[in-house]
């Protein structure tokens, strides 16, 4: 297809020589792919990595207007390469002609409510989408490290909570399924050819620039800023752990650094805040920052398939890469309004 041509730009040296433990200078002119770099993580991620001197390539399929990445002008820093993630002549030449050093894996369909109503379209590009990047990276010379997006859904549903990296992947339906199967063929990957991946099992992201309003944080967000009651679908107690989007961008580039290291190749990681939250307390504490403090929610309770409770132990990831949330979840959330505001003037 026309789109898919990739025009030949050259990077600098990303060989140059940088200082132990300097992000800036270990992220310096690194040739990186990012696919997925227009969704609420990619955006978030792709910033930073032009922040920190990243040479970076994004994978587009879709155009999307309101896109964090595109509002914020960083869009037009980085090298576009427009096509499906399932498309393998694609990846492969973008990787080749760009001589890519390093993926971050995250294109895929993230809607759980979309995933049940479409499951064809989710494991196409969730599982064909993953094992398309991953034989492509296996292919070329020059890629040396691998992060791919799992998910704490990936765990299904446990009695024993909260979720380390040693519980089996029970997952049953459609979306919770397809990021079992990214798991387990990124880590088939290392174990059969010795790809240098890693893989990321995050807790619910929030923060500006989710524009799935049927998210709890974005809803309520809105909701608030309107000055209208926030609607809770469920009875308010399912318990989840909420992780600050900036807190995981940190989290997908710690573990790239370290992805030569003998106990993180091959690994998944558990990263959240290791503190779960209600529903209901989570909505409340979006309320206790905005301007409307007295709101009440409304609780419909008619949320009949809701998984009671999922939370991770992100303390591997403490241990092996340093890493721990720096955002409470006021800061977090403080940040994350502003951003709505903004967002919501228009």
């Amino acid at each position: 297809m026309n789109d898919s041509v990739i025009p030949n730009v050259q990077f600098p040296n990303r060989d140059a020589p940088h200082r132990a433990g300097d992000v800036a200078a270990f992220w310096l002119d690194r040739p990186v792919l990012v696919t997925g770099c227009t969704g609420f993580l990619g955006s978030w991620l792709t910033i930073a990595l032009v922040e920190t001197g990243a040479a970076v390539v994004g994978l587009i399929r879709d155009e999307v207007p309101f896109s964090h990445l595109r509002r914020s002008g960083y869009q037009d820093r980085i090298a576009v390469v427009r096509g499906d993630v399932t498309d393998y002549g694609l990846v492969e030449r973008a990787l080749n002609e760009y001589e890519i050093d390093t993926v971050f894996h995250l294109a895929a369909q993230t809607i759980v409510t979309i995933a049940n109503r479409a499951p064809f379209a989710t494991f196409e590009t969730n599982v064909k989408g993953t094992w398309t990047v991953l034989e492509a990276a296996r292919r070329s010379p020059k890629i040396a490290r691998v992060v791919v997006a799992s998910s704490d859904k990936a765990y299904g549903v446990h009695e024993e909570l909260p979720y380390t990296e040693n519980a089996p992947l029970l997952g049953c339906h459609p979306y919770d399924v397809s990021k079992a199967c990214t798991d387990l063929i990124a880590r088939a990957y290392v174990a059969t050819y010795g790809l240098p991946v890693a893989v990321t099992r995050c807790a619910n992201l929030y923060g500006g620039g989710d524009l799935n309003w049927n998210r709890i944080v974005p809803g309520t967000m809105r909701s608030v800023i309107r000055g209208e009651r926030p609607i809770v679908r469920s009875d308010g107690t399912p318990l989840r752990d909420y992780l600050y989007v900036q807190d995981a961008v940190r989290a997908y580039m710690t573990l790239a650094e370290h992805v030569d290291v003998p106990e993180v190749k091959g690994a998944a990681f558990n990263f959240g805040m290791d503190a779960p939250q209600s529903v209901l307390e989570m909505v409340r504490a979006i309320i206790s920052v905005s301007d409307h403090p007295t709101l009440e929610p409304v609780v419909l309770a008619d949320a009949p398939h809701e998984i009671q409770a999922q939370y991770l132990d992100s303390s591997k990831a403490h241990r092996v890469l340093g890493w721990a949330a720096r955002y409470s979840l006021e800061q977090g959330l403080r940040e994350t309004l502003a951003w709505y505001r903004e967002f919501l003037k228009q």
